[in-house]
């Protein structure tokens, strides 16, 4: 078995062990609505504007209200239990929040996790506290609970207690024989008043006690949630028992006891497999692709590498991403190289290195960057580009001093070359290759400022039979399509889209903010071109850096050009070939956007510690807002 695969189980086992401490939320319950909407594509966006005016606001309170859209309107709610630590909090939500999808296009869904509860609907909810779909589930184990009089009178105290509570939530537990104790909480949605509340746990309490004499109970109601259980589940790290730095050695100690043992396991296996001769052709190929790497003109020796970049010595690392390091290297014959240094945490990152080299090794286009080859066969992998001594777009355009050397004529060849680069990815390759990550950080500038692709770790390539990919999200938010990220369609829309975004970018000089949260005029960068572009204003964007160096025509072309890549219906947006081909004409009779997604709501201020309704909403397009920033790390691009 080659070392590489040896060290990735390692890796694997080792980030598995080490991500124990945040474990998935388990998901008690599901429940999708039967009634579908009229228009999918609305209600899509709109629901998306609600997810992240809910992260907006749970994330600082563990609680939020939204409302999304003047037609096809989505309401949403969600709540995380009072136990969890904000981090906690911000793991449950982000995992009902990717679930949560998979009911749409109904109007009217649910879902409650173990730690968090959440809901969008058609209508206004946010007041209710009971309804037909109203439930309970019984788990049984080992246990049993023979006092029905104990454990009535703890879901009594913890109810009566949640309703004199500000945070509407009570825990408590109760011996139920010697050695045997039953925990039990209480937690009503912050949107219900005091009657609500009451009205919501007291049904509760009465479907809950029926699980009797079952060791767990839990009762999922529309405004609240009651619990029972002989697991202190509760009683969380972060809310009790011993300090932080004891916490943190014992979790380190048991890390380091797992790893070890995982170690000397795998060396055990390996070196069976080796001694019994077998092959070492894994299921999924990857020890084909290593062996023909390392036969191929593509191969480096780590050796070489190593000393090429003085031992990755930090003085010449140009940058870092999610899944490795980049440094400038100098190979024995002179010519300057980019060395990727990887750090393999799971199984789909090594799919993504073996993904890199497949499909850029088959690309060749002067407007991608070139990959020279790999080292497959040392302690770590290890990718080679070409050097570009510009680094990244995203280190001039967002930089207030070097943003001066983007001229013009070079941001207007940055634009044009990456839509030809991406045009020929998506029709003029021999493979038909979506990108997934267009983005600033991932368009590399030679020494004359010529923009290159880069990074196609998360590229997935089709056949031209098929309309598009299902596929889980990966990508940067901010940049990503509305259909990708609410349904998983990936089609070469989704990198127009990207591109849309991009091109705003550069011709503005502003960064599209992850969230509207964060930006100052409570707006993302698209929200305010569109708003500017309806009140016939839109050069009052264009970075000033830029005034006297083109024509207004000049300017209002590109920033039309980057509202027609961005529109929400990915049918509206032009091929990239259409793309190239309107930048490099003459003409400046192009059809009106439509308009983009993501902009009818005006962000909340998350430092106010106000209503959980303190954002405002707009019944005309003159709002912002941008996709949902919350990333978690298996959603979130390099």
């Amino acid at each position: 078995m080659a070392p590489l695969l040896l060290l990735l189980l390692f890796a694997t086992a080792s980030i598995s062990l080490v991500g124990a401490d945040n474990p998935s939320p388990e998901i008690f319950l599901t429940l999708c609505g039967t009634t579908k909407t009229s228009n999918p594509q609305a209600f899509d966006i709109n629901f998306v504007n609600s997810m992240e005016l809910i992260y907006q606001n749970i994330t600082v309170r563990g609680h939020g209200l939204a409302v999304s859209g003047t037609s096809d309107t989505v309401f949403g709610i969600g709540q995380c239990f009072h136990y969890l630590s904000a981090v906690d909090c911000q793991l449950c939500y982000a995992e009902s929040r990717v679930k949560l999808p998979h009911c749409l296009p109904a109007t009217d869904s649910r879902i409650y996790l173990d730690g968090c509860f959440l809901r969008y609907s058609d209508r206004n909810v946010s007041t209710q506290a009971t309804d037909s779909k109203d439930t309970s589930i019984c788990r049984n184990s080992s246990v049993m609970i023979s006092s029905k009089a104990t454990l009535t009178g703890l879901l009594a105290n913890v109810t009566a207690a949640a309703l004199n509570d500000s945070q509407y939530y009570a825990a408590a537990s109760a011996d139920v024989s010697p050695g045997l104790t039953v925990y039990g909480m209480a937690q009503c949605w912050k949107s219900l008043n005091v009657s609500g509340c009451r009205d919501c746990l007291e049904k509760a309490a009465m479907n809950v006690s029926g699980c009797l004499p079952a060791s767990d109970g839990k009762a999922l109601n529309a405004g609240c949630y009651l619990r029972y259980s002989t697991d202190p589940f509760y009683l969380t790290p972060a809310s009790g028992g011993g300090g932080s730095s004891s916490r943190k050695a014992l979790a380190v100690a048991l890390g380091c006891v797992a790893v070890a043992v995982v170690v000397i396991g795998v060396a055990i296996w390996w070196m069976r497999r080796r001694a019994a001769n077998e092959s070492c052709d894994e299921e999924d190929g990857s020890g084909e692709i290593i062996r023909s790497i390392s036969k191929s003109h593509l191969s480096f020796k780590y050796e070489v590498l190593c000393k090429a970049t003085d031992d990755f010595n930090q003085m010449h690392k140009l940058g870092h991403g999610g899944y490795g390091s980049v440094y400038k290297g100098v190979l024995p014959d002179g010519r300057e190289v980019a060395v990727k240094r990887l750090f393999f945490n799971t199984r789909q990152w090594v799919d993504q290195f073996f993904n890199e080299v497949s499909l850029i090794s088959q690309v060749q286009h002067k407007n991608l960057v070139k990959l020279l080859g790999c080292s497959v066969e040392g302690p770590e992998s290890l990718l080679v580009y070409e050097y570009l001594c510009n680094t990244s777009l995203d280190k001039f355009l967002f930089d207030s001093f070097k943003k001066t050397a983007l001229d013009w004529e070079r941001r207007f060849d940055i634009i044009l070359g990456t839509a030809e680069g991406l045009a020929y990815l998506h029709t003029a390759s021999e493979v038909r290759i979506i990108h997934r990550d267009i983005k600033a950080s991932n368009i590399l500038l030679d020494e004359r400022f010529r923009p290159k692709i880069a990074d196609f770790g998360l590229a997935r390539y089709f056949s031209e039979d098929q309309t598009h990919l299902s596929t889980g999200l990966a990508g940067t938010f901010g940049y990503m399509a509305p259909e990708y990220i609410v349904h998983g369609q990936l089609t070469e829309k989704a990198d127009t889209y990207s591109y849309g975004v991009l091109v705003l970018e550069i011709i503005t000089g502003k960064k599209n903010q992850n969230s509207v949260a964060t930006s100052a005029e409570g707006h993302s960068l698209i929200s305010l071109i569109w708003k500017h572009f309806t009140e016939k204003t839109l050069i009052e964007l264009l970075d000033p850096h830029l005034l006297g160096q083109c024509s207004e025509e000049q300017a209002l072309k590109i920033f039309h050009i980057g509202l027609l890549c961005a529109q929400s219906s990915p049918s509206l947006r032009p091929p990239m070939w259409k793309v190239a081909e309107m930048l490099m004409s003459k003409s400046q009779d192009l059809p009106l956007p439509t308009q983009p997604p993501f902009i009818n709501i005006k962000g909340a201020d998350v430092r106010s510690e106000g209503s959980v309704t303190s954002y405002k909403y707009s019944s005309s397009s003159k709002s912002g807002h941008s996709v949902n920033p919350m990333s978690v790390s298996t959603l979130q691009g390099r």
